[in-house]
């Protein structure tokens, strides 16, 4: 048994409280289990509880056996003085206060259902599942599991919230150069994200606004930091852009060192980095000024507007510098735009909203529930014990589920697993 799910039936009155008593079979009346306490000190703290004829307020301590108090020095640490009550699954030793008078303690073993205590048992038994509940999530309303899916939704812009807000503090508060670092780790999916990242991050964002206006010289800097111009070529753009970055590194006084090395390997062509970073630079070549526009564009269908946009004219006819290759426009797809709305511009709208003050979830929530569902290993094997994700809030939601709750066995900090516990 965990601290924890002692925590859950008392925070939650998942015991019988009509007919509790203290081990001193003094009678108790619980107006408020008090604010549970994440940090050091008692578990819940200012609860106002009425023992026999005395109203008490103060803080409450849980321990599976009371003789925990000891074994965690309690009664060294001040910070324990005004427990009014300690709560326990099973009563082994009386615990005194410094006036020699008995600590008020609950044993909570007879008031707990059986019921209840088997439920967690089975929920929480060690086996080789891939979710504790994966068994009885079926049993779960489906008006549970959609308000929880959209909590942990937020729960999950809360945690991007945070990135942005260290990105900030890095960028000297310069929203459009945390867009271009996000859009820059994005651009780079999940085998590029770290170095085309590392690579947004190796110049100050006024580099990126002095070029903007030549788009080939921005994508000279992007290639170059990256690492693109190290080896030798004869091919004629090569050395065009080579001797242009040249140029931008000496009269910046720019240094790639600390970039993460490209990678092709087991990409799709159109993945490749190449293709990718002069997508970026296109981008920022045809839009001055992308973060409001960004914070101001409302819907989906023109979000692809404008991101609708290619690579320069040698890479429609190149994947790499050396291969040619049959000429086609590299626009950005809109499965490829949908990822940098989820993954960019819904968070970024969300952070900047919640710095000046303004709430807008319900516009949150109306764009990301036009996104298709991503696909994934871990939204398939939901779907496959129940379908759930119908839209990227949903899958969105569930990656924040099993990444921060499942993975941790935190099923009493999840409404479906506290669900189950109480049926």
């Amino acid at each position: 048994m965990q601290e924890a799910f002692l925590h859950y039936i008392w925070k939650h009155k998942k015991f019988d409280v009509l007919h509790a008593q203290t081990t001193q079979y003094e009678s108790l009346t619980i107006t408020s289990v008090g604010q549970h306490n994440h940090n050091s000190g008692p578990d819940f703290f200012n609860a106002q509880i009425r023992i026999g004829e005395q109203l008490w307020a103060g803080n409450v301590e849980i321990h599976i056996n009371s003789s925990d108090w000891f074994a965690h020095h309690h009664e060294q640490d001040k910070a324990y003085d005004n427990v009014i009550l300690h709560v326990v699954y099973n009563h082994d030793t009386d615990i005194f206060r410094q006036d020699n008078s008995v600590l008020p303690t609950l044993e909570l073993k007879n008031y707990i259902s059986k019921d209840i205590l088997s439920n967690y048992n089975s929920l929480l038994a060690k086996s080789e599942k891939w979710l504790n509940c994966e068994n009885q999530i079926n049993l779960v309303e489906d008006f549970i599991i959609d308000n929880w899916l959209e909590r942990l939704y937020f729960e999950r812009l809360e945690d991007k919230t945070n990135v942005i807000q260290q990105l900030l503090k890095t960028s000297n508060n310069d929203w459009e150069a945390v867009l271009f670092k996000l859009l820059a780790k994005n651009f780079g999916l999940k085998v590029n994200g770290e170095a085309f990242f590392s690579m947004s991050k190796s110049f100050d964002f006024s580099v990126v606004r002095k070029l903007s206006s030549k788009p080939d010289e921005l994508e000279a800097l992007f290639f170059g930091q990256s690492g693109l111009f190290n080896e030798v070529s004869e091919v004629p753009y090569f050395l065009e852009l080579s001797s242009k970055y040249n140029f931008i590194k000496q009269k910046f006084r720019l240094s790639n060192e600390s970039v993460l090395p490209l990678k092709f390997f087991r990409l799709r062509p159109k993945n490749f980095p190449t293709i990718r970073l002069s997508q970026l630079a296109m981008l920022y070549s045809t839009h001055q000024g992308l973060f409001f526009k960004v914070i101001n564009v409302k819907n989906k269908k023109d979000i692809y507007e404008m991101f609708k946009t290619g690579t320069s004219t040698f890479w429609e006819t190149h994947y790499t510098f050396q291969k040619e290759s049959k000429a086609t426009q590299k626009n950005l797809s809109k499965s490829f735009i949908d990822l940098l709305i989820i993954n960019t511009i819904i968070p970024l709208k969300f952070a900047y909203n919640q710095s000046i003050g303004k709430r807008n979830n319900e516009a949150i929530l109306k764009l990301v529930s036009q996104i298709k569902p991503e696909k994934n290993q871990v939204i398939t094997a939901f779907n496959k014990l129940r379908p759930m994700a119908n839209s990227a809030l949903q899958t969105q939601a569930l990656l924040q589920l099993k990444n921060k709750y499942c993975n941790y066995n935190k099923c009493l900090q999840c409404a479906i697993g506290n669900t189950l516990i109480a049926k």
